[in-house]
């Protein structure tokens, strides 16, 4: 028997039916939160076949639907009339052009909660413009705040736009919205733009900058490479440590561990010898190998770490553990996340596309497959 249990799954959001119209990156994102979370969710893709693979589409069926073809049309839209949930991910306009907008959807479905994802909104002057997470950033001040002083800015992948300020705002919101609609009774649209969730995250350091404790030069910072206690390390075999030694016990800490004399350096918030400070902690650090300093701070408790390579996190003690990523077939994969003790999430297996017809009760057409 399977170890992923099948769709649906008994989690907090057990009952809620969602049709996903498959895109790329934070839509499928968002979808496999709320599936992992119990939701019963149907991806509604091209006939050709998905669009995006692997964990992003775990724990749903898909459904293989030309929109352009009336009898596709009306199986997309018997879904729609069933569904608590719509995601989708396309530029404006385009679900309006199909048929398949808002206000259609919601005439047949006013319980309906009609999430869309985009990176820049759903109005505004480049609202239909193309775009990727790292122009998202570029305009919200993110990416320029991401760099070593005097470098060119560094995107942090594609973790910030794609997937934290998209996918999962995007689920906060239909959440949300499903939570105010048991009292209103309705549903409503749930605009999840980007650059809306990338300012969001970027809270923390809009208040350092409005308190004066946050310079405009990239690099300089506490937190952004500037400091000597907020940094990675090389070590002497070419990999690295991550030091957050901020606090000063932490760094105290840190120190000991790299048998430095904290009296034969500058104080530690003494900013303009922070770089002096630096090159300390590297030589130190470059006298030994990963697995050397691994050892030295596993006791010391100085906020200090290896940094590990995708091949070598599914092997660390602690994330066994914790079981934080799942062995499948075709590799590891995120568990499923936050841990609730009473209605867990599971990050299951699709259930087919037969079977989550028949739960929905939708006849399933002879051009859906």
């Amino acid at each position: 028997m399977s170890q992923f249990p099948q769709q649906p799954n008994d989690g907090p959001l057990a009952g809620v039916k969602v049709v996903e119209f498959a895109g790329l990156g934070p839509g499928p994102f968002a979808a496999m939160l709320l599936a992992d979370a119990g939701a019963d969710v149907i991806r509604i893709d091209r006939p050709t076949g998905p669009v995006d693979g692997g964990a992003l589409t775990r724990g749903r069926p898909w459904l293989g639907l030309d929109l352009k073809a009336p009898a596709d049309l009306d199986t997309a839209r018997a879904l729609v009339r069933r569904a608590d949930v719509l995601v989708e991910g396309f530029r404006p306009g385009v679900m309006e052009r199909l048929g398949l907008g808002p206000h259609d959807c919601r005439a047949d479905n006013p319980r309906l909660v009609y999430g869309r994802m985009t990176g820049w909104g759903q109005d505004g002057p480049r609202a239909r413009e193309a775009g990727h997470d790292i122009n998202y950033l570029a305009l919200t001040g993110a990416l320029r705040s991401i760099a070593r002083r005097g470098q060119a800015p560094v995107p942090p992948l594609n973790l910030v736009g794609d997937y934290g300020g998209g996918g999962m705002l995007l689920a906060f919101g239909i959440v949300t919205a499903l939570l105010e609609r048991h009292r209103s009774g309705r549903g409503q649209v749930v605009d999840a733009a980007m650059v809306d969730g990338v300012s969001l995250l970027m809270t923390g350091i809009w208040s350092r900058a409005a308190q004066g404790r946050w310079s405009g030069e990239p690099g300089t910072n506490d937190i952004d490479t500037g400091a000597p206690f907020y940094d990675v390390y090389a070590t002497a075999d070419g990999e690295y440590m991550a030091v957050g030694s901020i606090e000063p016990q932490f760094w105290a800490r840190l120190l000991q561990g790299l048998g430095l004399d904290p009296e034969a350096l500058p104080d530690q918030w003494d900013r303009g010898r922070w770089p002096e400070t630096k090159e300390a902690v590297a030589a130190a650090f470059a006298t030994r190998t990963r697995a050397e300093w691994t050892e030295v701070f596993a006791s010391l408790d100085a906020c200090v770490t290896p940094v590990l390579s995708l091949a070598e996190a599914p092997l660390d003690a602690h994330l066994r553990a914790r079981r934080t990523l799942e062995q499948r077939p075709d590799g590891p994969q995120p568990a499923a996340a936050p841990r609730l003790d009473r209605t867990p999430l599971q990050a299951g297996r699709a259930a087919t596309v037969d079977e989550a017809f028949r739960r929905w009760g939708v006849s399933l057409t002879a051009g859906a497959r």
